[in-house]
């Protein structure tokens, strides 16, 4: 068994493709793991609504081709944040939450990626932030009963843009089923605004990372960024991860129309490949 993982963000695909070309695509390019997406748009929060039959064939699906689905992306909360001050919204977050839960249960998803926003189209606030937490707390206990972690992404705004940021809210949780889910890319950008160091941002979250993103980004830019033409120190933030014993990693990038994009997982994998391994050799696990 290898000693780590290394899965796919769907979104480096074509959005048009179906479940068995995804699946297809990404274990030919060499990874070990799909990660799903649940964002705010309304086919993919339709997912949440599938019927049994349609996730049972999606999971028979995932041993044909010899792919599982393991993590999920939860995005959706941009739209409908746990924090906002619209009742309405709120309760249409916790709804989306468990029923997420539910749905990475049934497929045999073990983490989701928690968006680490009290709100995002509305203002934040101290009604915002008590309100996300309270929601918080109820979304760990569906979490907990279903045995299926949360884990925070670091995002791109104040927030929660640091481990040390999100670190608060697993403190105060103190539950197994909360963690951090780390973005290497928002975590780069984060330290050059603050003119702080990232990796002893990272070590705040020791014993309490879950996985971690691996995406590239530019100061202030966060998404859609190639691999390579960009600033993220990958040659020492995936050694900082290995040593603090993340063993689950996802690579985050997005399909923008290339008739190459194959190419580009294959590319992308064996790069980072490379990488962990190199950690691996620099800290090896005791046998």
């Amino acid at each position: 068994m290898r000693q780590y993982t290394l899965g796919l963000y769907e979104k480096a695909m074509p959005g048009d493709i179906s479940w068995e070309t995804k699946l297809e695509s990404a274990l030919a390019a060499g990874y070990d793991y799909l990660e799903i997406s649940i964002d705010e748009t309304k086919e993919k929060l339709a997912r949440l609504e599938m019927g049994m039959e349609e996730r049972r064939e999606l999971v028979c699906l995932m041993y044909e081709k010899g792919l599982p689905i393991r993590t999920m992306c939860l995005s959706g909360h941009r739209k409908y944040p746990l924090g906002s001050e619209e009742p309405g919204r709120a309760a249409r977050g916790l709804e989306i939450m468990e029923k997420a839960i539910r749905l990475a249960d049934d497929l045999g998803v073990r983490l989701i990626q928690l968006a680490g926003y009290d709100v995002y189209y509305e203002a934040s606030s101290y009604t915002t932030k008590k309100r996300f937490f309270e929601n918080l707390s109820k979304a760990v206990r569906m979490a907990a009963s279903a045995g299926v972690m949360l884990g925070f992404e670091t995002m791109e705004t104040e927030f929660m843009n640091t481990v040390t940021k999100a670190m608060r809210y697993v403190r105060r949780e103190e539950s197994p089923y909360l963690a951090v889910y780390p973005d290497i890319g928002n975590l780069t950008n984060a330290s050059v605004l603050y003119g702080t160091d990232m990796i002893e941002d990272m070590e705040q979250g020791a014993g309490h990372i879950a996985a971690v993103h691996l995406k590239e980004t530019r100061p202030g830019i966060f998404r859609e960024v190639p691999f390579g033409q960009g600033h993220v120190e990958f040659e020492k933030a995936i050694p900082a991860a290995w040593a603090l014993g993340v063993r689950k990693y996802t690579v985050e990038f997005w399909h923008t129309g290339s008739p190459w994009w194959k190419e580009e997982l294959f590319r992308v994998n064996s790069r980072m490949r490379e990488l962990l391994y190199n950690a691996q050799e620099k800290f090896p696990d005791i046998t």
